[in-house]
């Protein structure tokens, strides 16, 4: 019944924008996506979706309960793995500067139906981890504010339902309300224009950068190096400190990671994206890293690792030493400011995702949607931020964080699979960027991804198996049916 499920699309050269050649929307008529966005500001969208959760929440937690002081490891493994993969990514955003990332690399070299099973696991990816780190910006606003006597009460800040054993419970919460908030204030900047996210992005990396520089810099002297000893805690069972726990802890810190990818989801709106695609997606994943390390050395030489596993470990370490109190609330802003940026980013990504699957038929037209005024994709838009806002201020997502973890690394490991079949199938295109030494490059990233998504994540097949088996029913009772390419070969 199902024929050509891989049917591929077919790639041609892209336009050089700065010649004014059409890349997306050559119909007469159409309203496309704005090119406003500099090599810059792609960087700072990379730096804006990656440092966040990584440094304010995740890496205690990799610390306390896998790694120990060797986090730092960890976080070289993770960024390793990323950087493979951002090789790869640069080659595609940068000869297919389209608003798809990896969904549409993979339309274009592994076929349709690879391309809805990545597609279908990057909402994993934007959607819920935008959800998942709307609840701990929550938690950080509320600690923030009962500096002010104006906490609200946890009915009103936590979820009203939780995983108890594999069972749905009542916490007595009703809504997590500055979750809903700040989805839906993000939801509608990213309605009036690509342009205002990147600038309201840039201000706020900018200021939790700052904050970053400001924690190193005043708690370096409180070091203790004592609390590195030993460096590579002994391992106490699977995934529990030794080199197994690197791994664990590398798997966990590499939700920090996820989000520089979101760059190439912005290649439809760069100025020169033969030029800057690269330069964002390599630069920002280089600049994170060596946040990450850096951080994670001072985090574990503040304080024992076993005492970090904690919701706001960077605020936790500075709550040991009184003489850096009032650094406590001036990183709890760079929190509040590093997870906003990364909301921002997710939702900023996740739409045009759904644009371009739009765009092929995968999709009902009404995700397809460019605002005439604004030249974003607004229906979209709006209906990510619904289900965001639902996701975050009802649902328990603590567990969905690893299957974020997931979706993304398989998409990784797609895309760095794509770049040799292109190379092979289509060697005519022009690629203004190549990955050096592809044959080893390439194949090594892949391993290096799913190697990450394979060991420390099997106790949740079930979930993923769910979530895929959702996405073939979308698929196989709509995309195939509506699919634009398959018509056009009838």
């Amino acid at each position: 019944m199902f024929k050509n499920l891989f049917i591929t699309k077919p790639v041609e050269p892209a336009g050089h924008v700065d010649a004014g050649e059409p890349v997306e929307g050559s119909l007469q008529g159409e309203a496309v996506l704005k090119r406003s966005l500099t090599a810059t500001q792609l960087v700072m969208l990379g730096i804006g979706a990656v440092i966040g959760a990584g440094i304010f929440v995740l890496s205690g937690h990799a610390a306390a309960e896998h790694a120990g002081p060797a986090i730092v490891l960890s976080f070289i493994i993770a960024g390793f793995a990323c950087a493979l993969a951002g090789l790869c990514y640069a080659e595609f955003a940068a000869m297919m500067p389209v608003s798809g990332s990896a969904y549409s690399y993979s339309y274009a070299t592994l076929g349709e139906f690879v391309a809805w099973f990545i597609g279908w696991n990057l909402v994993l990816e934007y959607m819920f981890a935008a959800s998942t780190v709307a609840v701990g910006w929550s938690g950080y606003l509320n600690s923030f504010l009962e500096y002010f006597g104006m906490a609200l009460p946890a009915s009103l800040a936590s979820a009203p339902l939780n995983v108890v054993n594999g069972s749905l419970i009542y916490t007595g919460g009703l809504i997590n309300l500055p979750a809903v908030f700040i989805v839906a204030a993000l939801s509608g900047l990213c309605y009036v224009g690509i342009t205002q996210s990147a600038i309201v992005n840039s201000v706020i990396v900018a200021i939790k950068v700052v904050v970053i520089v400001m924690f190193v810099a005043f708690a370096a002297s409180y070091i203790n190096p004592d609390n590195w000893v030993p460096f590579i805690p002994e391992n106490e069972g699977p995934g529990k400190y030794g080199m197994s726990g690197v791994i664990r802890g590398a798997a966990v810190v590499f939700f920090a990671y996820i989000g520089f990818d979101a760059v190439s989801t912005a290649a439809g709106e760069a100025k020169n994206p033969q030029r800057d695609m690269p330069i964002g997606i390599l630069g920002s994943l280089v600049i994170c890293t060596v946040i990450y390390i850096i951080v994670a050395l001072v985090l574990t030489g503040l304080l024992p690792y076993h005492l970090l596993s904690t919701p706001k470990p960077v605020a936790t370490a500075l709550e040991a030493y009184p003489a850096l109190g009032w650094l406590k609330m001036i990183v709890e802003i760079g929190a509040i400011a590093g997870l906003s940026s990364v909301i921002l980013v997710m939702l900023m990504g996740q739409p045009r995702i759904f644009y371009s699957m739009a765009k092929d038929g995968l999709l009902p037209q009404v995700f397809a949607k460019v605002h005439p005024k604004f030249q974003t994709p607004y229906m979209g838009t709006i209906i990510v931020g619904v289900f965001a806002c639902l996701l975050a201020g009802f649902l328990p997502i603590g567990l969905l964080g690893e299957l974020v973890s997931m979706g993304t690394l398989l998409a990784f490991a797609t895309v760095s699979i794509g770049v040799l079949v292109l190379r092979k199938s289509r060697p005519d295109l022009p690629r203004p960027f190549r990955v050096p030494a592809a044959a080893i490059i390439c194949p090594l990233g892949a391993a290096a991804c799913l190697y990450l998504f394979w060991q420390p994540f099997s106790e949740h097949w079930h979930l993923m198996t769910g979530w895929t088996a959702i996405g073939m029913a979308i698929y196989f009772f709509y995309g195939y049916r509506n699919s634009k390419v398959r018509k056009a070969q009838r």
